[in-house]
């Protein structure tokens, strides 16, 4: 009887955590539209082709005072690396389809911590220049 008791309370401690954590994770990239790798490499798709994409990102980086160092095409889009004062910045844009794109942020200061708050607001201010950009080309129209 005393083992079945231990069980159970060890069922509803596992399932108490499990709910708190996705509750986190749901806050998180609920509100952001942001989603992360289990080692915290944020990413987003976007409905915007790669070279709108791309435009928006270098844009933001410039905005951020985050300095590109490569910018290079690849087979499926854009590989971006940038340094962002002691982080290293890699970004990749892959196309999806003509007019859906993908954006992967990995920030990383040394070579061991990452630096999620960094990639996340690096995406979050990439959609904001994306969505500007667009609205400021329906108005010229």
């Amino acid at each position: 009887m005393g083992l079945l008791v231990l069980a159970v309370a060890g069922l509803g401690g596992c399932a108490g955590v499990g709910l708190a954590l996705f509750g986190v994770g749901a806050g998180i990239s609920g509100g952001t539209g942001v989603n992360y790798t289990l080692d915290s490499v944020a990413y987003k798709t976007f409905a915007a082709s790669e070279p709108e994409l791309r435009t928006a990102t270098l844009r933001t980086l410039r905005r951020m005072a985050i300095d590109v160092t490569e910018n290079q095409a690849t087979e499926s889009g854009r590989q971006i690396t940038a340094n962002a004062g002691d982080r290293a910045v890699d970004i990749e844009l892959d196309r999806i389809t003509a007019k859906t794109s993908r954006m992967r942020v990995n920030v990383k200061k040394g070579w061991i911590l990452r630096d999620r708050a960094t990639a996340g607001e690096i995406i979050v201010q990439t959609e904001k220049s994306l969505e500007h950009g667009m609205l400021a080309s329906k108005n010229a129209k």
